[in-house]
């Protein structure tokens, strides 16, 4: 057990019986009559519904031992998404349902994060950009601006982004895994 004082982003905690809460943000708030307290934003490990909880300064909380282990993305074989360690080179399976959405910027060999707690693995963490390849768009027609400048286009993993106008098949872009964002053109 810790106090509320030890509470930083990126911790995980375990709270109403079990479940665990990563600390995405965190304010420690000392009101000038009353006692202190830190507000919290917290998001469900399994998932991913995001709360706001206020906690009494220097109350007890519990955290889970997460470990976070970077890992090298190897092959989905139908079932789950197999992940090897590169320190140890153990493989482990990760589910379908663990992956979610980061699917779509998941290409072999990426370099990951994955975190575990007692074995079971609970959510990866992607780099902030990855390159992906155009696979299909349609060509953009100069003056076409009924969508703002953009237009779909599939990648390599299936998914599919906005990109500008002048983006062809074939060409490679930079893509934000954190909502599927164009960059840039990779050259």
């Amino acid at each position: 057990m810790a106090s509320t004082n030890d509470i930083k982003n990126g911790t995980t905690l375990k709270l109403d019986h079990g479940v665990l809460w990563n600390v995405l943000e965190f304010q420690h708030v000392k009101p000038g009559k009353g006692g202190a307290f830190v507000r919290t934003k917290l998001k469900n490990v399994m998932t991913g519904k995001i709360v706001d909880k206020t906690f009494n300064a220097g109350a007890k909380v519990e955290f889970a031992n997460v470990d976070r282990s970077e890992m090298e993305y190897l092959y989905n074989d139908g079932e789950a998404f197999i992940f090897m360690d590169t320190s140890t080179y153990d493989q482990i399976p990760v589910p379908d349902t663990v992956v979610g959405d980061d699917q779509n910027f998941l290409l072999e060999n990426t370099k990951v994060t994955v975190a575990t707690y007692e074995g079971n693995p609970l959510y990866i963490e992607l780099p902030p950009a990855v390159e992906l390849e155009i696979t299909e768009t349609d060509p953009g027609v100069q003056g076409d601006r009924s969508t703002g400048g953009t237009k779909p286009a599939t990648v390599q993993t299936g998914a599919t982004i906005q990109v500008p106008l002048f983006i062809t098949t074939g060409e490679s872009v930079k893509v934000d895994t954190r909502n599927g964002d164009y960059l840039g053109r990779v050259n």
